[in-house]
């Protein structure tokens, strides 16, 4: 079984297998539908099952997700974040996802490396110019912090630390933003000559929680960021260590390993 199908199954249970045994019928429907040709499954699936085509000569991407929440939720995001760097909504149902593919593609990560954290503040900076909708339903990033007083299968020193460091730095009063809630570098993609985000979560919070996510190298990557947006550098270093915390709860409530996470908090612990 793949690493996909034992996540879903592991994740869904019966339903969840159910779900993908069914996937070949539902493809072929979709493609029918919506006049798509050439699918085929990208190479890094994750939660949910994506493949890329063609809409007549339009490249596509097709997302299909057991979680049809998650899947509503980060299409609301990107439709927030449309105009401000983000690819586009073409359709949309429940656990159904049409999106513009970005051509080349070419992610972040495989990219020069002394650029992408430049690349990647300049994106953040666009996106969250982007205004929350009226009325939305996004989580705000308090709801996401709860998970570190959810977890207890994790290094206790560890998490009393992330816990000190969230109360203590909640109590910043900058203005809340749309945050992408996963900017990786993986998700940063070169379309033409510029660069797009995929897959956002979609939460609020302030500007200096989106950060973590595309440190690469801790001191120097967390002193870049604090220069370029004005922030407090201990304040992106402490709030690094918090997320890789609420990264490790979020995989142990899933079943998956912590450890990647672990492994990072264990060199930054004495730095924050």
């Amino acid at each position: 079984m793949s690493p996909f199908k034992t996540k879903i199954c592991t994740l869904y249970g019966n339903k969840g297998k159910v779900w993908l045994e069914d996937l070949p019928h539902h493809i072929e429907k979709i493609a029918k539908d919506w006049g798509l040709s050439n699918l085929n499954p990208v190479s890094n699936l994750s939660y949910n099952y994506v493949l890329s085509g063609f809409r007549g000569t339009q490249p596509i991407i097709l997302k299909l997700g057991f979680d049809e929440e998650g899947l509503q939720r980060e299409a609301r995001a990107l439709r927030a974040f449309e105009g401000f760097g983000a690819v586009k909504v073409l359709e949309e149902r429940p656990g159904e996802l049409l999106l513009e593919r970005a051509v080349p593609g070419l992610s972040l990560k495989d990219y020069n490396k002394k650029k992408a954290i430049q690349i990647s503040c300049q994106v953040m900076k666009q996106l969250h110019q982007a205004p929350i909708p009226p009325g939305s339903s996004f989580p705000s990033i308090d709801e996401w912090l709860k998970a570190l007083d959810r977890t207890t299968d994790i290094p206790q020193h560890f998490l009393k630390k992330a816990r000190h460091l969230r109360d203590r730095l909640s109590k910043d009063s900058s203005e809340r933003v749309l945050l992408h809630g996963d900017l990786h570098h993986e998700n940063i993609l070169l379309n033409g000559k510029d660069w797009v985000v995929i897959d956002p979560k979609g939460v609020i919070g302030t500007p200096i929680h989106e950060t973590w996510a595309f440190v690469m190298d801790f001191e120097r990557d967390t002193q870049f960021v604090a220069d370029f947006f004005s922030f407090p550098p201990q304040d992106v270093r402490s709030w690094y260590f918090v997320h890789l915390m609420l990264a490790a709860c979020w995989n142990v409530e899933d079943k998956i390993s912590p450890t990647l996470f672990l492994n990072l908090a264990e060199k930054t612990y004495p730095l924050v």
